[in-house]
């Protein structure tokens, strides 16, 4: 079988690619087929994304056109409601979902001076990062991965806050200088996992990527995607969610902010595996019970 995949032009997603094709290298013979998407082309620039599909509508477009046979994203950047035809094919395992620290001169998040100039372009992140830290000065980061590193190293900020997922598979875990956990920084939306997206009806290509799918991963994809969906929140929203299946349970714990840190809405329930969609629905009522609407259309006005 010889398969067509398509993947961003960036240095993480050829990296993506690469892993999905070696992964699949025993059902099919990949070409990898590189696209560049609204979201590098405004990355490139240095200016604002709106986050609704810009990394991935090209390649959704190029799915439906028949010119590649699936796709490659971070999970984290795939709208909740994916285009009429195409579905999440496969979750690969999951790397680690925190984020972390990466500063100059290297320092743990709890020893930075006041006032350190702290980047990142995610609502999410800033409003943890303010709630843990008002006394912190949180700006702008925008670019990939290499171009915030090395913003930074110019002396731009004093410290920026990243995934670790896209650093470990850049190789570059060495950068981090602390890990921030749960508690104090909730993941995004599905951080640290792949999708792997085709043609909902294309029975071949979904038989041959059951051989990269994980079942824990796909299970707490499809539990936060769930809490996000109901939500209405966008990928660019400050909301928080993070799922851990284990033994055939599944745990949920989904969070909304105020863009300032200053009000931090937070719930968590268990089910089953079986069942991820309902979960990410039953933690999203609690949310909005608490007036999780409200922030998000404070955070969106």
């Amino acid at each position: 079988m010889k398969l067509r995949l398509g993947a961003r032009g960036s240095a993480l997603s050829r990296v993506q690619a690469e892993w999905v094709a070696r992964a699949l290298a025993a059902v099919a013979e990949v070409e990898i087929v590189a696209i560049r998407t609204t979201g590098d082309r405004l990355s490139a620039a240095g200016a604002p994304i709106g986050w609704k599909g810009d990394f991935t509508k090209e390649l959704d477009a190029a799915l439906l056109a028949r010119e590649i046979d699936l796709a490659v994203h971070s999970l984290k950047d795939v709208p909740s409601a994916l285009p009429e035809g195409i579905a999440i094919a496969a979750v690969p395992l999951r790397e680690d979902p925190s984020d972390v620290l990466v500063s100059r001169p290297r320092r743990v998040f709890a020893e930075l001076p006041g006032e350190s100039r702290v980047g990142t372009s995610s609502p999410r992140r800033r409003a943890q990062v303010l709630a843990a830290r008002p006394d912190l000065d949180v700006s702008e980061a925008r670019g990939n991965v290499d171009t915030r590193l090395r913003r930074l190293a110019e002396g731009k900020w004093d410290a920026v806050v990243l995934a670790r997922a896209g650093l470990a598979r850049l190789g570059r875990l060495e950068e981090i200088c602390d890990v921030f956990p749960a508690e104090v920084l909730l993941p995004a939306i599905g951080q640290g996992a792949l999708a792997v997206v085709a043609r909902g009806n294309d029975r071949r290509i979904a038989e041959a990527l059951t051989s990269i799918d994980d079942t824990n991963a796909h299970a707490e994809a499809a539990a936060e995607r769930s809490l996000l969906a109901a939500l209405e929140a966008g990928c660019h929203a400050p909301v928080a969610g993070l799922a851990r299946a284990s033994g055939g349970r599944l745990e949920l714990t989904g969070a909304v902010f105020s863009p300032d840190g200053t009000r931090v809405l937070r719930e968590s329930a268990e089910g089953t595996g079986r069942e991820p969609a309902p979960l990410g629905r039953a933690v999203a009522e609690r949310l909005l019970a608490r007036g999780a609407a409200a922030l998000l259309a404070e955070a969106t006005a």
